[in-house]
């Protein structure tokens, strides 16, 4: 049970825009990069295949191919780091996570588009 202290606490580091996005989409995220002295945002795109936690706490996970090795990445939704989350496309899915993705290849690994 969190206290009223806690809740409030949470709510202040919460955004206040969240994308509308669920697993199957594909993503932009726009990530801010700290290079010495300098910040640029670099833009990771892929298939989002989990969503975990919820409030403050809550991460999704985003998998591309580069340079034919599959690379996953995990974001705190909430993060400061994370400037933007663009969706692309909106894929149809029955699961709530999509690890049988990891063993398909780039054909198989097509999901349908939801309308």
């Amino acid at each position: 049970m969190k206290t009223a202290l806690l809740q409030k606490v949470e709510q202040s580091q919460m955004k206040d825009e969240v994308p509308e996005f669920t697993v199957g989409d594909s993503v932009q995220v726009h990530v801010k990069i700290k290079e010495g002295d300098k910040e640029r945002v670099q833009v990771y795109s892929g298939l989002v295949i989990a969503r975990d936690g919820g409030g403050a706490t809550e991460t999704f996970t985003v998998r591309r191919i580069s340079f034919g090795v599959g690379v996953e990445r995990v974001f705190p939704l909430h993060s400061p780091y994370v400037v933007k989350v663009k969706v692309e496309r909106r894929g149809k899915t029955r699961r709530a996570k999509l690890y049988y993705m990891r063993k398909r290849t780039s054909k198989q690994s097509r999901l349908k588009e939801r309308v």
